[in-house]
């Protein structure tokens, strides 16, 4: 059994465990938070390097023989996947150590901090759909505690609107699952693989497809069932909403793509027709939404939406560049998303609010910010030479190539528009004279930032500086996304790992 296949999940259950046997002691908690999330890291990255010289990699648990028993599986997507999800897990710990109240700690923040991290990697690693609900719930309770922690009434609104949506789509997931096994009697993904290509009743199949379709397009916000992520990724603390931003529903993403590559590609014109036009639809309606606010979370949230429009934009192209480009804009994504999540908490630090209007003076109070801000906003848009730029003409190449015109005028006004609303916080928050209430912006008259402030700006920095490497030495990312969408467009190499036969 490669150990490296259990290590993403080993490594925060270990980390959640020992931080419950410390409970009495924040410092221990805060010290074990750290080196989970750095442990996560290594592990993560060692496994991508494994995958990429040995190729993809498959463990059975206890001795059982696929397709009977439980399967972990990593091919270069699921572990570009968890190596992304240390890096996030790493920058949002070193966050927390200053931006969590001492009371979200006493109960539980750091155990269910780690829990969230098992619950993400499990669900890249699952190699059977069941266990990917498994995982899924496995998030859902960690990331519902998460949201309501603290107990405000801002934060109960959302999180009620959080699990009750996402309860609805894990019911359908299940009803899906249950459907599908009922037809053909396995749900690893693998064995599925081959056994729905010889299925009889393609109408039936299609009806399940579409419910996968729904029920995962719910947990990553696709139009029209987005509502619930700006109702809610605002409320609680910016910790937590950096990390749902950076990886929830990419979690989402994630499973539409393994599906609808692997699995649900018998009727091809109608399934990925039908993700092409939510696409263009999630970017529109996301965007417009983003540039109505005038609430830095809220804006970013609304981002969320949009830019998961791209993300299956390639998935609906269905050819190996759109695929590349998709895993590309995922990473990219990822780690802009966090990061603007992350700068928006030391906006708070500083101003006292996340409401636009009330902000000013940053850029004169706090130049570093500002060009910290900068950066991963301008990702979001798509500016050169950073990482966004890389990922949208990726998604645009593979457009023409396909010859979907309207899609590809769509995403570049989305990027238009992405870039508008960018502008309005900058001039807001960071161009515009401070406001003259000194209430307002407390710590403007501070010179000298604590201790806290720089534990703020360490992950802020190292994120922004990923950003730049990544658009500036795009290859190696490229190459890493091309093999990858080469491995989900021909599954026979992952049939072949998983199962050992043909």
């Amino acid at each position: 059994m490669n150990i490296l296949l259990i290590l993403p999940v080993l490594v925060p259950l270990t980390a959640a465990v020992l931080c419950m046997l410390a409970w009495n002691s924040l410092r221990v908690q805060r010290i074990l938070n750290v080196m989970g999330a750095t442990l996560l890291l290594v592990s993560g990255l060692l496994l991508l390097r494994s995958i990429w010289q040995n190729g993809i990699q498959a463990a059975q648990m206890n001795a059982w023989p696929a397709p009977f028993g439980i399967t972990l599986v990593a091919d270069l997507f699921s572990a570009m996947m968890v190596g992304i999800t240390g890096v996030i897990g790493i920058a949002v710990a070193v966050y927390s150590l200053a931006t969590i109240d001492r009371e979200r700690e006493r109960f539980g923040y750091y155990p269910l901090f780690h829990i969230l991290l098992m619950g993400v990697c499990g669900a890249f690693l699952t190699g059977d759909l069941f266990n990917l609900y498994v995982w899924f719930e496995v998030m859902l309770m960690a990331s519902f505690v998460l949201m309501a922690l603290g107990g405000e009434r801002a934060q109960m609104e959302g999180a009620i609107k959080y699990v009750t949506i996402n309860l609805v789509a894990s019911a359908m997931f299940l009803a899906a699952v249950g459907m599908l096994y009922g037809i053909v009697g396995t749900l690893n993904m693998a064995d599925l693989a081959q056994k729905l290509r010889a299925a009889p009743r393609m109408d039936l199949l299609t009806t399940i497809a579409i419910l996968f379709l729904v029920a995962f397009g719910i947990k990553a916000a696709v139009f029209p069932l987005f509502f619930w992520l700006p109702a809610s990724y605002h409320t609680p603390p910016v910790a937590v909403s950096a990390i749902f931003a950076g990886l929830l529903t990419k979690v989402g993403v994630y499973a539409l793509i393994r599906v609808f590559t692997l699995l649900f590609v018998q009727d091809v014109a109608y399934t990925h027709t039908l993700i092409l036009a939510l696409a263009g639809l999630t970017m529109i309606t996301g965007v417009l939404g983003a540039v109505a606010q005038n609430e830095f979370r809220r804006i970013l949230s609304f981002h969320i939406v949009s830019q998961i429009g791209y993300m299956i934009f390639g998935l609906g192209l269905f050819t190996t560049t759109a695929l590349a480009g998709s895993i590309f804009y995922i990473v990219h994504h990822i780690i802009v998303k966090t990061n603007l999540f992350l700068v928006s908490g030391v906006v708070h630090r500083i101003g006292g609010t996340y409401e636009l209007k009330k902000l000013g003076g940053l850029y004169s109070a706090r130049p570093a910010l500002s060009i910290l801000f900068l950066i991963p906003a301008l990702s979001l848009a798509g500016l050169p030479p950073l990482s966004g730029f890389v990922a949208k003409f990726t998604l645009v190449r593979a457009g023409l190539e396909s010859q979907s015109y309207v899609l590809v005028a769509t995403a570049l006004a989305v990027g238009l528009l992405t870039l508008f609303s960018m502008t309005k916080i900058w001039a807001e928050a960071f161009w515009k004279e401070a406001p003259a209430s000194l209430e307002v912006m407390p710590a403007l008259s501070s010179s000298e930032p604590d201790v806290s402030y720089w534990l703020l700006i360490l992950p802020i920095a190292s994120l922004a500086l990923i950003t730049i490497l990544i658009g500036l030495a795009a290859e190696p990312i490229y190459v890493l996304a091309s093999r990858a969408a080469q491995q989900l467009i021909d599954p026979a190499e992952y049939i072949q790992a998983v199962l050992g036969r043909r």
